[in-house]
């Protein structure tokens, strides 16, 4: 007999909504717009500034997000602006980057949640 186990398997729904959201993260450069977004809303020259990306690469990567339901816009005149729109995400992230930083062995003891 097997022990019960501690946590039920998720449906078919939600572990594809699951993986999904990993296809979407599983690109270094969508990481870095998506953890910028958390931080402030953007445009796309900023966004490809602060990442160091053209203009054209992140204007794909951020329609891929948005289809994925990971960002937002709305349009300013002729500007339109990018935001997170997942606080779940941020987490994931996050604990994902502080990973990172701990394989790496750049994580710091003073602290341990920078992300």
């Amino acid at each position: 007999m097997h022990p019960t186990p501690v946590h039920r398997v998720p449906d078919d729904e939600h572990a594809q909504i699951a993986a999904s959201t990993f296809r979407m993260l599983a690109d270094a450069t969508r990481v870095k717009i998506l953890w910028a977004l958390f931080a402030e809303e953007s445009s796309v020259n900023a966004l490809a500034e602060a990442v160091g990306a053209t203009p054209a690469a992140v204007s794909q990567h951020l329609a891929k997000l948005r289809l994925a339901g990971l960002v937002e816009s709305r349009r300013e005149g002729t500007f339109v602006f990018y935001r997170a729109s997942d606080a779940h995400v941020r987490r994931l992230l996050a604990e994902t980057l502080s990973h990172a930083e701990h394989v790496t062995g750049a994580a710091q003891d003073d602290d341990p949640h920078r992300y």
